[in-house]
């Protein structure tokens, strides 16, 4: 907050403020896509290794309810 009242009473005209305040929007907004891009990827990422340890634990249980029906 600090630094935007900085910038609207700094020497420079409402033109370049307002260009220099559009584009550090505009980069704000693209850190902000590129992070969720990461934690859509992480997400996937952690439901295939759970889908993984889910099958093997069903194989598991499987192979168990095999050994004791004999």
């Amino acid at each position: 907050m600090g630094a935007t009242l900085a910038l609207l009473f700094a020497p420079a005209s409402g033109q370049d403020t307002r260009r220099f305040i559009a584009r550090r929007a505009e980069e704000g907004g693209e850190i902000l896509a590129d992070t969720g891009r990461d934690v859509v990827e992480k997400g996937r990422d952690l439901f295939d290794k759970g889908r993984k340890i889910a099958d093997e634990a069903a194989d598991l249980f499987d192979r168990g309810r095999r050994m004791v029906k004999g």
